[in-house]
């Protein structure tokens, strides 16, 4: 009976020790590898980053690829908070602009190339401006045509900024 009783013991011994080594190795399997980007922006994305620096970098703080996430607040009194966060988490505007003094968003920029019209993006773009009217903060959408005039960008921001 004693023989039974310390082979059973050594049995669950052995099988808390093969699945503490199992939970290991699942663990180690999932370590990923990553590469450094050349570029925290595209090519147009930067262009149009020294066109908004230049037009208005004297006036506001200007920050690319800025999560939704950071510019709203989705824990709404009787609302699921955390869908409200899952809803807008991997969502992003490509420029924030804020004010120097506290760095308060005042003006979201949209860079739209020919990616925008897929029907996806068309909804998620939708979304997107309903979110920004809802907080009241505006949302500007710029084409990419491959160059951006800076003179012409303040024009445009203090147009969208004037409209609310």
């Amino acid at each position: 009976m004693l023989f039974d009783f310390l082979l059973l013991t050594l049995f669950f011994i052995f099988v808390v020790c093969c699945l503490s080594v199992l939970k290991k190795l699942v663990r180690q399997s999932h370590i990923y590898h990553y590469s450094k980007r050349q570029s925290l922006m595209s090519p147009a994305e930067k262009e149009c980053f020294h066109a908004l620096v230049a037009a208005k970098g004297h006036e506001f703080c200007i920050f690319p690829q800025v999560h939704i996430s950071h510019l709203v607040n989705g824990k709404i009194y009787g609302q699921n908070w955390r869908g409200a966060y899952r809803h807008i988490d991997e969502k992003s505007v490509d420029f924030v602009l804020c004010t120097k003094s506290d760095l308060s968003p005042v003006l979201a920029i949209e860079l739209d190339d020919h990616s925008h019209d897929t029907p996806t993006r068309v909804a998620r773009d939708s979304e997107v401006e309903r979110i920004f009217r809802e907080v009241k903060l505006p949302l500007l959408r710029l084409q990419n045509h491959g160059s951006f005039d800076p003179s012409e960008l303040s024009q445009f921001i203090t147009r969208s900024l004037q409209r609310d």
